[in-house]
């Protein structure tokens, strides 16, 4: 029966940061009639799935952390996965969100009903209806693993990085490592004195500097403990360099020349052998693609029982992986560290609008949304860290707090608006931003930098990174503008004309 689908005010979809961060800012707001879907069996997103050996941030820790849930005893300038993980459980203890989340329940299908004005949630565990959807799945949650002519006849073991198989002993054993991107650069150094032969594949090399990591003292910590303003003038300290850096990057590209050079030099100081190095050593503009942080990659790639082939993985046949370039190698597991779907996330096959058309059809030419948050089609529907919202030198929590602001205030509004009310982003809106956005990407490393990057999607758009500072960001996501918006009540459903209208003159 109809009326025995539970119906909640807000379902969030995802445990990560996210997920989590969204729950609690939901709590604060006094909103307590919600739940958080998790497809899992614990919380932590991307720091639940990726355990692979050596896994940690390449943000400093203390900016790698909710400004409202501050860690003063965090045990290393940049934080291993573990850390980090428990940190989200601690999170999840903390601020009473427990009751709220709902483990190993899976969304299958979300589908827009125009008249009720609610979205139907079809789980691996039964069905639901929420006012409003707020999606943290995370664009860093789906593994991308290439379709390797001969791969289903390898007779040895094969997994992504994000799916660490721990019960596969890799002693001793001859392991090729396809991809050269942030997860690989950890494993490797991690895996290679324990295998006998590890072959490197290398489609493009990447820029990767020194990675000035040192265990936090117990006196640091206790300061942060006793005196809580240090912990937030250290993260305040770090937040303000970075902001400092991001011209380099969106305005001034060239002035990443210096930087260029601090990278060679960590190349120079392991590799010795020239053929080596300038295998390692990019073509491309430092920061086109994602900078690296690593003081162990170098010399692990300089070791005997490490070959870097400079091309990517063609085939595989029996037991032999082979080169675009003709290099074969015998080995006995493939590891896979060729990222996620960024630009295509599967979430948006399951994601069904106003016009009855899913939002992958909808962001078909390329993913588009309101402020990183709502997109045209889809009312009453909100995704964290959404296009455009991802970030080059610093950390995606300050950009995931904007867009909890933004949240709260797009409840705050429809709690004024009253009874059964959605608002929909306007189609001229979302135009009018992404134009913007576009507009200012010409200029940036991302785009200028000669390099073909997973912030590019299949058109060669960038809908993945913000090409401005956080703080920019955040003021723009301070609150909604309702003249942004379509209001949508009950009473006036079905949608009207006009309104569709708009979309097909938009589109």
């Amino acid at each position: 029966m109809e009326s025995e689908r539970e119906h909640v005010r807000v379902a969030v979809i995802g445990s990560g940061f996210g997920g989590l961060g969204a729950a609690v800012r939901l709590r604060r707001e006094g909103i307590t009639d919600f739940v958080v879907l998790e497809r899992r069996d614990s919380v932590g997103g991307t720091w639940r799935d990726n355990s692979y050996p050596g896994c940690a941030c390449d943000v400093p820790s203390h900016l790698y952390s909710f400004s409202f849930a501050p860690n003063p005893d965090w045990p290393r300038t940049f934080s291993g996965q573990r850390h980090i993980r428990a940190y989200l459980e601690r999170v999840a203890d903390t601020f009473g969100l427990r009751p709220h989340i709902r483990l190993n329940h899976e969304v299958l299908m979300m589908r827009w009903d125009d008249e009720q004005l609610w979205w139907e949630i079809e789980t691996s565990r039964g069905t639901l209806v929420a006012d409003v959807v707020v999606s943290a799945t995370g664009p860093l949650s789906d593994p991308k693993t290439p379709d390797v002519p001969g791969l289903d006849g390898f007779d040895g073991k094969v997994f992504h990085s994000a799916q660490w198989d721990h019960d596969y002993d890799l002693k001793g054993k001859r392991v090729a490592v396809v991809g050269t991107g942030a997860s690989a650069i950890q494993i490797v150094p991690a895996i290679q004195p324990r295998v006998a032969k590890l072959t490197l594949f290398q489609r493009t090399p990447p820029w990767v500097m020194p990675r000035m990591d040192r265990g936090i003292s117990g006196v640091e910590r206790w300061l942060h403990r006793q005196l809580p303003f240090t912990g937030a003038a250290r993260r305040g300290l770090l937040w303000g360099i970075r902001e400092l850096q991001v011209s380099a990057f969106t305005k001034r590209p060239n002035e990443l020349g210096l930087v260029e050079s601090v990278a060679k030099a960590n190349i120079a100081r392991a590799i010795k052998d020239p053929a080596l190095r300038a295998k390692l050593t990019p073509s491309y503009r430092i920061g086109c693609k994602r900078i690296l942080l690593s003081s162990t990659y170098y010399p692990a790639l300089a070791e005997p029982n490490v070959d870097v082939v400079a091309s990517a993985l063609r085939e595989v046949r029996g037991n032999t992986v082979v080169a675009a370039d003709g290099t074969e190698a015998e080995v006995d597991a493939i590891v896979f560290g060729t990222g996620f779907h960024v630009t295509d996330m599967p979430i948006a096959d399951r994601v069904v609008g106003a016009d009855g058309i899913t939002l992958a059809e909808a962001w078909k030419e390329g993913m588009e949304s309101l402020r990183g948050a709502t997109a045209a089609g889809f009312p009453n529907w909100m995704t964290i860290i959404g296009p455009n919202t991802g970030l080059g030198n610093s950390s995606m929590i300050l950009m995931i707090e904007s867009q909890l602001n933004y949240l709260a205030d797009y409840m705050r509004q429809l709690t004024v608006l009253g009874g059964r009310a959605a608002l929909a982003a306007r189609p001229s809106a979302v135009g009018a931003w992404n134009r913007g956005v576009q507009e200012r990407m010409k200029r940036t490393v991302w785009n200028t930098g000669g390099c073909t990057s997973w912030y590019l999607d299949s058109n060669g758009r960038n809908t993945t990174v913000w090409p401005g500072t956080t703080g920019e960001f955040r003021r723009l996501t301070r609150e909604v503008d309702l003249a942004e918006y379509e209001i949508v009540r009950a009473a006036a459903a079905p949608r009207s004309e006009a309104v569709k209208a708009e979309r097909e003159a938009v589109a």
